[in-house]
């Protein structure tokens, strides 16, 4: 008989991941979003009617104290390898399926039973701080995962050899919805076609199957007839890559503990490089009185040398946010002294995919060097990089992030955004808006009704002037300049945004493109503080 199967599944691990990595309580009703739609939610927030697929205001307007989380695929993988981990120390061959899922063989009689051995994989995890954990056991993998599916926290659902295809074809089609967005879109036809569990499926011809839902759908089919046991591929586990530096006694002082890390730095980017592997990805933890008080990610825009490295270190260790310097003079005294200073390397790439090329390195890199040489002087979040993000306005479509940081928790840019003012973009975008009037033939003010319709034809305008005070600070001026005829103009682009949470420019207000008779372009915007002018073309 072939080897039986043992998963252990982990549920909402995404929600769980970021609720621990942000320091929050795993009982809060959380959900992580993509692309402002709930991804997925945990337990709390389902019982509020919180769901997958939900846009943002919806999920809040249902649970208004729920803690909404960017997703960030990168942090749910790290947080399941010490997972992984404890399982491997059981039994090793652990195959990975996803965050919150793996697999293994089923050890059998060495733990006395398929039941026992549940019982002590359920145990290794609640040590681990997992305390929802579900396990099943089945002949086959998808028979096993359904199985740990319908188990109790922290239980076990045994199916019984050869009963398979009598537990799957009781299921409900809705099971499938944890196969990704293939599993929801065949469960959405299912349903359409009147079919509810796994075992009406089962009862359709095979190649009537296999032509109405296509290659999953077959595979589903011969899945429930047993006709398709999938099999364990077992993960090699990775080598160990960390290394750290004790210190004996601690120490207080920053400077003091980067010097005694440089040999530590230059040992860690040679072991990569002995498996012809670079960083691109690392964190530092620095342990205060045998207890982790500082960690943070690390991001580097080629890949990390060990001079990088130290760099890191200090500015970690210097921010009083993430290691609570004492206030002073003396930057480099800490609250408690540093006796453990740990590097791990979160993403690892082939040296050949960073290599020079055969004429030497382009001018990027050369940038790059440049600003990392920046930022070891002035700061690591001092220096920043231009991104753009979905939005309506010139200002609502930049965003900056740190220069060698991901950015996450953008807007997307490929939506609709209704409202927004066609391109070309301008080429200057005002950090605050400056004040404008806008006045037709008669000399009265040109506004935009509720309905979007312009009162009267913008016939002249005029700006706040700006000049330099005394501090060197751009300031408006009452004064005005003069006034301007009108050569073109196009709009308006009317949106009614931020009117629930009293943002910046709340309500409804309508965006004009105005060109003056000097031939300079200019974006204003109509609202319910007035005229203002946003950019300009120029």
């Amino acid at each position: 008989m072939s080897a039986r199967v043992l998963v252990v599944w982990c549920p909402d691990w995404p929600v769980v991941a970021a609720l621990v990595e942000a320091g929050r309580p795993t009982a809060a009703p959380a959900a992580v979003l993509h692309a402002g739609a709930v991804e997925v939610c945990n337990g709390p927030a389902r019982a509020e009617s919180v769901r997958r697929g939900q846009r943002r205001r919806d999920a809040q307007a249902r649970c208004p104290e729920l803690v909404l989380l960017d997703a960030n695929p990168d942090r749910d993988v790290r947080t399941f390898e010490p997972v992984l981990a404890a399982v491997e120390a059981l039994r090793p061959g652990v195959s990975p399926m996803r965050p919150g899922l793996l697999a293994v063989r089923a050890p059998g009689r060495y733990f006395g039973g398929e039941e026992s051995a549940a019982a002590v994989v359920a145990e290794c995890l609640v040590d681990q701080g997992v305390w929802d954990c579900r396990v099943g056991v089945a002949d086959d993998l998808f028979t096993a995962e359904q199985a740990a599916r319908t188990a109790e926290v922290q239980g076990c659902r045994v199916v019984p050899p050869g009963g398979s295809g009598a537990f799957l074809r009781g299921l409900p089609v809705a099971v499938l919805e944890g196969d990704g967005p293939a599993g929801r879109e065949a469960v959405s036809l299912l349903r359409r076609l009147g079919l509810r569990t796994l075992g009406d499926l089962a009862d359709l011809p095979g190649e009537a199957v296999r032509q109405r839902f296509g290659r999953y759908g077959g595979e589903v089919w011969r899945r429930v007839r047993g006709e398709d046991p999938s099999l364990v591929a077992a993960r090699t586990p990775p080598p160990e890559l960390a290394t750290e530096v004790p210190f004996e006694p601690p120490l207080d002082s920053v400077e003091a503990i980067c010097f005694s890390v440089r040999t530590t730095a230059e040992r860690f980017v040679t072991g990569l490089a002995e498996r012809g592997l670079v960083a691109t990805e690392v964190r530092v933890e620095a342990e205060q009185d045998g207890v982790v008080a500082s960690s943070r990610a690390w991001l580097h825009p080629r890949h990390f040398s060990s001079r990088d490295l130290v760099d890191r270190v200090h500015w970690q260790l210097q921010s009083r946010a993430t290691s609570g310097l004492r206030p002073g003079r003396d930057a480099g005294a800490m609250t408690a002294p540093v006796g453990l200073v740990r590097f791990l390397p979160e993403t690892v790439e082939p040296t050949a995919a960073h290599a020079e090329g055969l004429w030497g390195g382009s001018a990027d890199d050369q940038v790059e060097r440049g600003v990392a040489r920046v930022q070891a002087l002035v700061g690591f979040d001092a220096v920043r990089r231009p991104v753009r993000q979905g939005g309506r306005s010139p200002a609502a479509r930049q965003a900056t992030v740190s220069w060698g940081e991901r950015a996450v928790g953008l807007r997307p840019v490929e939506r609709p955004w209704p409202g927004r003012v066609p391109g070309p973009p301008p080429v200057r975008v005002f950090p605050a808006p400056l004040g404008a009037e806008v006045v037709d033939e008669g000399g009265r003010a040109v506004a935009v009704t509720d309905r979007g319709v312009v009162t009267a034809e913008p016939s002249r305008f005029r700006l706040a002037a700006t000049s330099a005070s005394a501090t060197g600070s751009a300031t408006a001026r009452p004064a005005q300049l003069p006034w301007q005829p009108v050569a073109a103009w196009a709009g308006p682009w009317p949106v009614d945004e931020s009117w629930w949470d009293g943002g910046a420019a709340p309500g409804p207000s309508a965006r004009f493109q105005v060109v003056g008779v000097d031939g300079r372009a200019w974006l204003l915007v109509c609202g319910s503080a007035g005229w203002r002018v946003e950019a300009g073309y120029d």
